[in-house]
């Protein structure tokens, strides 16, 4: 027997708007049954686990344990510009000359996550 991982769990102060920018960077839509003022809300992926928000009273006080890591479909360069302008925040820049590596990001709340090199910008390395 085996367990099924069902959704990824994110703590947060307005459970409605973070999800609606998940939806943004993800390109997938709310459930739709989620309302402004819900306290939980998901974000549907075709694929992989439902991202559940939670509202909680606490807020965020220290860097996540665990973390979310996005593979774009375009470059990492241009998605990481993408997201800036849907609200994240930059948080720290851990890409390497030779094109390899990672951009940290903060989503509305501060919950950190990566965008990691596409597809094309892996194959175009290997070139």
């Amino acid at each position: 027997m085996v367990s099924v991982l069902q959704n990824v769990a994110i703590d947060c102060a307005d459970a409605y708007e973070l999800a609606r920018f998940w939806s943004g960077v993800t390109g997938r839509p709310l459930d739709p049954d989620c309302r402004p003022g819900d306290r939980e809300t998901q974000v549907l992926p075709a694929e992989g686990p439902v991202l559940y928000f939670n509202q909680v009273p606490e807020a965020k006080t220290v860097k996540n344990r665990v973390h979310l890591c996005l593979r774009p479909e375009t470059s990492r360069d241009q998605e990481v510009e993408r997201l800036l302008g849907l609200g994240a925040t930059f948080v720290g820049d851990h890409r390497n000359p030779d094109g390899s590596g990672w951009a940290v990001l903060a989503d509305p709340e501060g919950n950190e996550f990566c965008v990691l090199r596409s597809d094309s910008d892996r194959a175009a390395a290997h070139s």
